[in-house]
């Protein structure tokens, strides 16, 4: 008897008193939905992108014979590399090496390089006739989603 209260019994009681102790509330208390936040989602107008770059500096040696650089040889890939190792096993290697610096004008030398690469975006865009601009991760195209939060001024009270 007892589960049978605790399951059917309070729910029921529950259902028809909590209608009757909101009876005293005033109806505009009753039919107002307060919203967490006063947000919401638009688009504005993007006016201008502009990357913001990040440099980088490398280095590496060279070899450079009579003024002019001489590529380094890359390691060959795949099946060039099995031909290769094919080829060393059975001695027939030397047609393939040319004499490197044989004037004795080679010399190893430091090159350095910079690379540049976008890491964000300057954006200015228009929202309801006021310009804004913002640093984003990516270049938002023609129109850029926004978040748009409405929250009371209230002054500080003065003495």
């Amino acid at each position: 008897m007892r589960s049978l209260t605790a399951t059917v019994v309070r729910p029921l009681l529950l259902a028809v008193l909590l209608p009757a102790s909101l009876a005293w509330l005033p109806a505009w208390a009753q039919n107002t939905v307060i919203q967490a936040e006063n947000v919401r989602m638009d688009y504005a107008q993007v006016l201008r992108v502009e990357p913001v770059y990040q440099t980088l500096r490398a280095s590496r040696q060279e070899q450079q014979c009579d003024g002019e650089a001489v590529p380094p040889k890359d390691p060959p890939h795949g099946l060039s590399r099995i031909v290769g190792a094919v080829k060393g096993a059975l001695g027939r290697d030397d047609e393939d090496k040319a004499p490197a610096g044989d004037d004795g004008d080679c010399q190893v030398v430091t090159v350095d390089r910079e690379f540049r690469r976008p890491i964000a975006f300057d954006v200015d865009y228009v929202y309801k006739g006021m310009k804004y601009r913002s640093r984003l991760p990516r270049d938002p195209g023609n129109r850029l989603k926004i978040r748009v939060s409405v929250t009371p001024y209230m002054p500080a009270a003065s003495n």
